[in-house]
């Protein structure tokens, strides 16, 4: 497969999302993809922004059809609790807060995160999508240059 494929890939999973996939694609080891780091940033921020649409058009009907069962109910309960310990910014600034919350380098706090807490706190579809997006935007460049920077001082090495 394509390691720009896998790039996107890595890049949807949650919690790994662009966090995960940038290092790896970056990485000049064998099991790493070997990018430039231009490519690696375009297809993990296009990977890591796929789910998005899907997840804030479709958290409510998921959630709906499925609080009923126990088993998911217990689930929401959990994830709503540990979105909302994490999400004071959200709360406080909505749109742009939810934009800074995605951008966080921390686990947990990207854009399959940053979908839920537009969920929790009511955050429409039209400022939540550009928020994550934005979010996801920053946290590559981020990512990006901390990654270029431990591989040029593992290349000194």
């Amino acid at each position: 497969m394509p390691k720009e494929v896998v790039t996107m890939f890595l890049a949807m999973v949650p919690i790994l999302e662009l966090r995960g996939a940038i290092p790896w694609a970056l990485s000049p080891l064998p099991v790493g993809g070997g990018l430039e780091w231009y490519q690696a940033y375009f297809f993990a921020v296009i990977g890591n922004t796929i789910p998005v649409v899907p997840l804030l058009l479709g958290f409510d009907w998921a959630y709906n059809k499925l609080k009923g069962i126990p088993l998911f109910n217990r689930f929401f309960d959990w994830l709503f609790r540990r979105t909302r310990k994490r999400s004071a910014v959200i709360e406080k600034y909505e749109a742009l807060g939810l934009l800074l919350f995605v951008a966080i380098l921390l686990l947990v706090t990207g854009a399959w995160t940053g979908t839920v807490a537009a969920f929790i706190f009511g955050i429409r579809f039209r400022l939540a999508f550009p928020a994550i997006v934005g979010g996801i935007l920053v946290a590559g460049v981020v990512v990006s240059l901390v990654s270029l920077g431990v591989i040029g001082f593992w290349k000194i090495i």
